[in-house]
């Protein structure tokens, strides 16, 4: 999920220490203990019953983990552990990522590194402890008619919330999308509780996006309306390219537009809403005129917005156009000498159109025709080199440098017979690429 998942980051949140609970009888127990406080006539009308079991539950779903916690390391996993030991370990691949997978009694651990990525529970002590709590906590907030307790509540369901996200990131690690969704909407749920009553818009979001990667167009499409109205857009507008993407699913092209002409107004400089567009103009035979008439518009607005040349690139860059696009790139320098993404994208196009060249010519069986692609596909490569030598002079980012450095690398090998220059160029960038960063 970033590019949920987008990116989806895991979160790190340190549980309290549970030797209180330490195993499903004890923890069934002390629930069973607070349930008949609550069911008592005269506790059950007092809020403290019901945050007493809302925390019992809390307590067993904590259990079964014995104090480990996401971003964890193994020397603090001895201490936070004590006696308990792995009865099995393993390598495993997930979503192309290896992790060690540490087998307990009630649970897995999953390490990226040295540190906990995902905990996977196996064995709860008590089913649906945290959904339960909700209820209690929601029930103590209903007794509460003063509100003294309205905020030792909304830290108990705040904590609900947060334990409810990483579960939800750690089951789309491991490729449990529709738990993953689950999670996200009871972790909503949690947040908007009362008397908390907060509404979660970045797992709101969440529950959009596995809603779409679980093929679930029409619920996704409402969720990410919901995310509109709330003014909660994504990173560069991504909910509006979600949501076109979703409308297009379900047949309606003309709303698909709609969504992507009001995200490209917001975020002209967004790659996933521009690339909509595109494809939306392209594939209806619409006249893709209609987006250089909203960058325009843009570019009144923000005169003097480097990036918005950037995209008048892109989107001639798409269509083909190549000589416009050039133009539009090296505009970008005009309006902010500092502002080295022109020359990328002039880099990208062409590096971009060699390899293109270079995968037809693979299929060319005419000898004459194959030696005048090869020519172009030539052309094309030494074309690269120029902007992004420019850009990588420009740049102060030494990760966006090391990433121009790949290209070039990539370029001047070709080209590294043919004289001491191209020699000299292979071998500097060479190092940068080899050593992962600028000397």
């Amino acid at each position: 999920m970033k590019k949920i998942l987008f990116a989806l980051a895991v979160l790190v949140s340190m549980q309290g220490v549970n030797a209180q609970v330490k195993t499903a009888e004890e923890a069934a127990a002390l629930v069973s203990k607070a349930l008949a406080a609550a069911d008592n006539p005269k506790k059950g009308i007092k809020p403290q019953a019901w945050m007493a079991l809302g925390k019992a539950y809390i307590d067993a779903y904590n259990a079964p983990t014995g104090n480990a916690y996401v971003g964890a390391s193994r020397d603090e996993l001895k201490i936070l552990m004590g006696s308990m030991k792995p009865v099995a370990s393993s390598v495993v691949t997930l979503a192309g990522q290896q992790f060690v997978k540490d087998e307990y009694e009630n649970m897995n651990l999953y390490f990226s590194g040295d540190r906990v990525a995902v905990i996977e529970v196996t064995k709860p002590f008590v089913e649906n402890a945290l959904d339960k709590a909700i209820g209690a906590y929601a029930k103590a907030g209903e007794l509460d008619h003063s509100g003294s307790k309205a905020k030792e509540i909304g830290l108990a369901l705040t904590d609900i919330n947060e334990k409810y996200l990483n579960d939800a990131y750690g089951k789309f690690t491991l490729g449990n999308i529709a738990g993953a969704k689950s999670d996200f909407q009871n972790a909503v749920r949690a947040l908007g509780t009362a008397p908390l009553s907060k509404v979660d818009t970045n797992s709101l979001y969440n529950v959009g996006f596995t809603s779409h990667a679980l093929g679930q167009y029409e619920e996704a499409k409402n969720v990410f309306d919901q995310c509109i109205a709330l003014g909660y857009l994504g990173g560069d507008g991504e909910v509006y390219a979600k949501a076109a993407d979703c409308a297009a699913k379900l047949g309606d092209n003309a709303l698909s537009k709609e969504y992507l002409e009001k995200g490209f107004q917001a975020y002209p400089q967004s790659q996933s809403i521009l690339i909509g567009l595109i494809n939306y103009y392209i594939s209806s035979n619409d006249s893709p005129e209609k987006l250089f008439v909203l960058l325009d518009e843009a570019k009144k607005n923000e005169p003097d917005n480097a990036s918005l040349y950037y995209v008048e690139g892109n989107i001639h860059s798409q269509l083909g156009d190549t000589e416009k696009a050039v133009a539009a790139y090296r505009k970008c320098a005009e309006v902010d000498p500092k502002y080295e993404y022109g020359y990328i994208g002039e880099g990208v196009m062409h590096y971009n159109n060699a390899v293109k060249i270079q995968e037809e010519a693979s299929k060319e069986l005419d000898d004459a025709k194959y030696a005048v692609m090869v020519k172009d596909f030539e052309n094309e490569l030494k074309g690269c080199i120029e902007p992004f030598e420019k850009a990588f002079e420009m740049s102060n980012d030494e990760a966006l440098k090391v990433n121009i450095a790949e290209y070039l690398k990539n370029a001047f090998y070709r080209f590294r017979e043919e004289g001491d220059t191209y020699k000299a160029g292979y071998d500097k960038y060479d190092k940068i690429v080899a050593e992962g960063k600028v000397q």
